[in-house]
């Protein structure tokens, strides 16, 4: 998985271009499982899966949207549609449960028998089974590529696959005895079950357009690679970085941070280090996206802005 021949042939795109066949082929061995055995259960199943192909059809749009390179009313790039698809799919998912709760109540007040069970059960272990491996690739993949939308995709997919074997349980309990109740009980759980991946599906949606700060660990390597290019001269600092702001976009890592240097230096060694630092943090964080700033020692830019000072996590790294 981590080969740089696979890493190329596992896009994103590419990605969700295979969910939507799988997606399809699901659709069709669910919808067999539920017309040969009547059970609202599987018919909750089948319908689940139609929300994952509308899903992976809006996010394979979404990814291609991603990709798109800067252009000049979108400087930073297009990497924030993921999160869109991330949302989408999350409300998808909220609308499948509530269609699932809906036919499912009324075999409570009129049972049904169902039939051919074992056909039923066969066919939606198989989907199960397509949709398990999808979701393990993709899993895999989002953490590769850094893709809100793969790993929304994916954990959508795990959760179809643990809908999947909630059904079959279900189904195997009324074989046993007898209870026809328990089918639309089931078909009633899956669907709160999916409810609460639908709503941390949205959540992270909201929080990725809210410009959230860089994962914690990415932050870490950040603050190690300023701290090294911290030059110190006894007590005082020749060189000091501060205010470094981070950002996600989709696939993407934004930072901005300031950069003291002594006034006495010429503005080619200045800059000089610049590219070094970054250079450094993107050896460190690929794909990382910096702006640095130069400043003399003790000067602080005089135009209002959103910077926040460093906590003094690292020593050197704070403002001063």
């Amino acid at each position: 998985m981590n080969s740089p021949a696979i890493r190329a042939w596992l896009t994103p795109r590419r990605l969700m271009a295979v969910s939507v066949v799988v997606a399809l082929l699901t659709i069709g061995l669910k919808t067999a499982a539920w017309w040969i055995t009547g059970s609202v259960g599987l018919l909750s199943d089948a319908m689940e899966s139609f929300v994952n192909l509308a899903a992976a059809m809006f996010g394979l749009l979404m990814v291609t949207l991603a990709a798109r390179p800067a252009d000049d009313d979108h400087p930073f790039g297009h990497d924030k549609a993921e999160y869109f698809s991330s949302g989408f799919e999350g409300i998808l998912i909220i609308g499948a449960a509530a269609a699932i709760i809906w036919a499912a109540l009324p075999r409570f007040w009129n049972p049904q028998p169902l039939e051919q069970v074992g056909w039923g059960l066969g066919l939606s272990i198989l989907s199960s089974v397509f949709n398990g491996m999808l979701a393990w690739v993709m899993l895999r993949a989002s953490r590769m590529h850094r893709s809100i939308a793969l790993e929304a995709d994916a954990k959508h997919l795990l959760t179809d696959v643990w809908t999947s074997a909630g059904v079959v349980i279900g189904l195997l309990l009324v074989g046993v005895t007898g209870w026809l109740w328990l089918d639309p009980l089931v078909a009633i759980g899956v669907a709160l079950n999916i409810v609460l991946e639908g709503v941390r599906l949205i959540r992270r949606s909201w929080s990725g357009l809210m410009d959230a700060a860089v994962e914690p660990e990415v932050q870490g390597e950040i603050e190690a690679v300023l701290e090294r290019f911290t030059q110190r001269h006894g007590e005082h600092h020749e060189v000091l970085f501060d205010h470094l702001m981070t950002r996600r976009a989709g696939q993407r890592r934004f930072i901005n941070v300031h950069m003291h240097v002594p006034p006495g230096w010429t503005l080619a060694r200045a800059d000089e280090l610049r590219h070094q630092v970054e250079r450094a943090l993107v050896e460190a964080v690929p794909g990382l996206h910096a702006s640095i700033q130069m400043l003399p020692d003790g000067v602080e830019p005089i135009t209002g802005d959103l910077t926040v000072p460093l906590e003094p996590a690292a020593e050197g790294l704070h403002s001063h």
